[in-house]
C-alpha cells in the first residue's frame, strides 16, 4: 500500500515527499510526539497565536530541503537519489530530541543539548530501519564528503531557519520576520561542494539576517518570554531537585523520574514520554503547594501574574535594581529568601551572523569568483553579534 500523503501547510499550500520512508519516519511515536511540543516555548504570553509546533516546522523545513535540492539538480548539480533522501531524513528528524516547551526547558531533565538527544534518537532509529539512516547521520554529522548538505541542515542560511523565520513570523504577525526563502533557494548553488548564494541574491540574504536578528529580540527574547521561560526553568528544576517530599509528590510520575537521572539511556527512553501536556498538568498541581517559591511560580504561570525585567543594551548595576525593588510588594507577600532567590541576573545574545574563517556565507560573483558576504554587506563587519542585559526580579 502506498504511505504517501499530503500535508495541508498554512505557509506552503499543500506539500508531500518523495520516499516512503519519510513517511514512516513521521509516523513514528518520537515524531508524532513532535505534535505536542509548542515550537516557541512560552511566546503565546506575548503572542497569542504562537501555538505552532515542532511537529508543523519539521515539515515545513523538510518541504523547503525538497525545493533546495530540486533548484540545486536544475542548476546541475548531481544528487543521487539516496543523497536526496538522506538530505530529507536528517533535517526532518533535525529537532526530535526538544525538550517539552522547545528552549524553554532545555537541558531540565537531561544534562543534553537537544541536538545531542535527536542524535542519540537517530542513531536508534538506524538500528530499527536497518541501516537506511546511514548516510543522514553523516550529513547532520557534517561527516559526508559533501558538505553542502550539512549546509542545507545546518548552515547560516539553511532551510531549518529559513522555516522558521517564515513560520514564525506569520504566526506571531510580526511583519519584520518575514523573509524571501524562495528567492533565497532559487539562488543556491554549489561549488567544490560548498553551498553558496548566487550574487543577485545578496539583497534577499541580507534582509534574511536583518529579519533574524528582529526576530531574535523581538520575538524570541522578548522580555515577557525571557521572564515566562526563567520562571518555569526555576520551578521545575527547584521541585524536582530541591523540594520536599510532600511537594515533589505533586509531579506526575513522568516527571518525577528525572531526579537524579544518570543513566542517559534510561533517560531518553523516560524522555520522549514527556511533553507540554506533562508541564500543563505539573503546574496545575504545583499551585496547591505550600512551598512560597513554587506556589508563586505555578500560579504566575498559569494567571499570567509574571515577575518584572529590566532589559538593556548595557550593563545593568545590581543596586539599581535593588532601588526599584525597595517597596515592591510581590504577590503573595513573599518573604525575602524567596525574593532574593527570584532575584536572577545575566546575559543574552544573538550571533546573527558568524565571520569566522570557513563559516561565512559564500557569494557565488557573475565573474564566477567567491567572496563572503561580509564583504557585500558592511554593518556585518562590525555588528554581527548582539548582547542584551537582563534583570529579573519581584
Amino acid at each position: 500500500m502506498n504511505k504517501k500523503k499530503i500535508f495541508n501547510d498554512p505557509l506552503y499550500g499543500l506539500i508531500g515527499f518523495d520516499h516512503e520512508i519519510i513517511y514512516k519516519l513521521i509516523d513514528h511515536p518520537y515524531f508524532q510526539r513532535l505534535r505536542r511540543i509548542k515550537q516557541m516555548g512560552l511566546a503565546d504570553y506575548v503572542y497569542p497565536s504562537a501555538n505552532h509546533t515542532r511537529f508543523s516546522h519539521s515539515l515545513g523545513a523538510l518541504h523547503l530541503m525538497k525545493k533546495s535540492i530540486e533548484t540545486l539538480k536544475w542548476k546541475g548539480i548531481k544528487i543521487t537519489d539516496e543523497e536526496y533522501k538522506a538530505a530529507s531524513i536528517s533535517i526532518l528528524l533535525h529537532d526530535i530530541g526538544h525538550s517539552p516547551f522547545s528552549h524553554s526547558l532545555e537541558k531540565v531533565f537531561l544534562p543534553l543539548e537537544h541536538e545531542n538527544i535527536s542524535l542519540r534518537l537517530m542513531y536508534r532509529l538506524n538500528d530499527e530501519f536497518k541501516g537506511e539512516l546511514d548516510m543522514a547521520i553523516r550529513m547532520f554529522l557534517g561527516k559526508y564528503n559533501r558538505h553542502f548538505f550539512h549546509q542545507l541542515v545546518s548552515g547560516q542560511v539553511d532551510v531549518d531557519r529559513l522555516d522558521y523565520l517564515t513560520r514564525d513570523s506569520f504566526f506571531t504577525g510580526v511583519a519584520e520576520g518575514v523573509i524571501g526563502y524562495d528567492r533565497i533557494i532559487k539562488m543556491f548553488n554549489v561549488v567544490d561542494d560548498k553551498l553558496v548564494i548566487e550574487e543577485k541574491g545578496v539583497y534577499s540574504i541580507e534582509k534574511f539576517l536583518i529579519a533574524r536578528k528582529i526576530m531574535y529580540w523581538q520575538v524570541y527574547m522578548h522580555k515577557t518570554s525571557i521572564v515566562a521561560d526563567r520562571m518555569l526553568n526555576i520551578l521545575l528544576k527547584y521541585t524536582i531537585n530541591e523540594a520536599n517530599n510532600q511537594d515533589f509528590a505533586l509531579l506526575p510520575e513522568s516527571l518525577r523520574v528525572f531526579k537524579e537521572m544518570n543513566d542517559f539511556d534510561k533517560g531518553i527512553d523516560l524522555f520522549m514520554k514527556i511533553d507540554d501536556s506533562d508541564i500543563i498538568f505539573s503546574l496545575k498541581k504545583l499551585a496547591n503547594s505550600k512551598d512560597q517559591l513554587i506556589y508563586f511560580l505555578a500560579n504566575g504561570l498559569l494567571k499570567r501574574k509574571l515577575m518584572k525585567i529590566i532589559l538593556k543594551d548595557t550593563k545593568i548595576n545590581k543596586e539599581y535594581i535593588e532601588t526599584i525593588r525597595t517597596g515592591n510588594k510581590a504577590i503573595g507577600d513573599l518573604d525575602d529568601k524567596t525574593k532574593e532567590r527570584l532575584f536572577i541576573m545575566g546575559t543574552e545574545s544573538n550571533d546573527i551572523y558568524r565571520s569566522n574563517v570557513g563559516e561565512e556565507i559564500l557569494i557565488l560573483s557573475k565573474n564566477g569568483n567567491l567572496k563572503p558576504v561580509s564583504n557585500y554587506i558592511p554593518f556585518l563587519s562590525s555588528n554581527y553579534k548582539s548582547v542584551k542585559y537582563f534583570g529579573i526580579y519581584v
